[in-house]
């Protein structure tokens, strides 16, 4: 079977999930309460939970340059609140007094949660759209050894903790893809913890900067991330995890290509504070669709790679749910968490 995390393949699922209301407690799916309308929203904060130069960043400053430059709101600050998995963010923001408060999130952080058995969780927030999802590419430095996945791949099974694998937070997505191929090699869950050594990182240029200075044998991350780097010929990608090729890297071959039965596609989203009004959080949801329906935004899909994976509300809320428990399952799996 197909070992996928592919996410949009969620969403028909989430629309039979739903129930006309937001189960943390604001009606987000449209058209607000009858007693009370949708708040108009001047500005907004935009909490990035990492630091600068990964697809968090990309993605939350892509949303503030938009929201802005189609003078949806005045201004729309960006923060980069990084640490483990996007947890340390999570937690400001269950912090935060302003309604108005954006937090980039996404797979990364689905998975972080439960590595770190963080305190607070993605289900005590109000979840205001999912945006984008993107394949995850394997590369290695220009001059590796290592030709194929398959060569990366049979290193690692054969060689264990001598060959090092960087990418994002530890239990993020990059992280989980490694697992995933391991799993493909036929190894169990204890057996993958035995031999990956995966190097994490609180943002995506501190992964390139192992590889480029050979300090890391691959590295896993979202193609966006990677792709100008391998445009260059710095490094070489062995194969992204998607079913089709990639738009940033279209002579790549996919890890179907390859032999792995393996698609795996990373989306990115956005979160607002639990707890707040339904007027306010229908106020979000309305700039945001705005935000979507832009030129604006349509350019910035375009130039990063990104698929338009678009939710927002209800429908949002359900696939959230789905996929985290779909995520903690892997993660048992793969062995990464008990």
């Amino acid at each position: 079977m197909r070992k996928s995390l592919a996410i949009v393949a969620l969403a028909g699922v989430a629309a039979l999930a739903l129930s006309g209301c937001n189960p943390r407690g604001a009606a987000v799916g449209g058209g607000g309460t009858e007693s009370e309308a949708a708040a108009a929203v001047g500005d907004v904060s935009i909490i990035v939970p990492a630091d600068p130069g990964g697809g968090w960043d990309q993605t939350g400053r892509a949303v503030s340059s938009v929201l802005t430059g189609e003078d949806l709101v005045g201004t729309a600050a960006v923060t980069n609140i990084g640490g483990a998995g996007g947890t340390v963010g999570l937690a400001s923001l269950a912090n935060e007094k302003d309604p108005y408060t954006l937090m980039v999130t996404g797979l990364v952080m689905v998975g972080a949660v439960e590595t770190n058995a963080a305190e607070n969780r993605m289900e005590d927030t109000t979840p205001i759209a999912r945006l984008t999802e993107e394949p995850l590419v394997v590369v290695v430095p220009a001059d590796s050894e290592y030709q194929t996945l398959q060569d990366l791949v049979d290193a690692v099974v054969a060689d264990g903790q001598s060959v090092t694998i960087t990418g994002g937070s530890a239990g993020g997505a990059d992280h989980i893809l490694a697992g995933l191929l391991l799993e493909e090699a036929g190894l169990d869950g204890a057996g993958i913890t035995d031999k990956l050594n995966y190097i994490p990182n609180a943002g995506g240029g501190e992964a390139v900067s192992l590889l480029l200075g050979n300090n890391a044998a691959a590295g896993i991350s979202g193609v966006g991330e990677f792709a100008e780097y391998v445009d260059s010929g710095d490094l070489r990608a062995l194969a992204v995890s998607s079913d089709e090729p990639a738009q940033l890297l279209p002579e790549t071959p996919t890890m179907l290509d390859e032999g792995f039965d393996i698609t795996y596609t990373n989306w990115r989203g956005l979160l607002a504070p639990g707890g707040i009004s339904d007027a306010d959080a229908e106020g979000l949801v309305n700039l945001v669709t705005e935000m979507h329906e832009s030129g604006a935004w349509q350019d910035a899909l375009e130039t990063n790679g990104w698929t338009d994976a678009f939710l927002t509300g209800d429908e949002f809320t359900s696939f959230l749910d789905g996929n985290i428990t779909e995520v903690t399952g892997t993660l048992k799996n793969i062995g990464l968490v008990s």
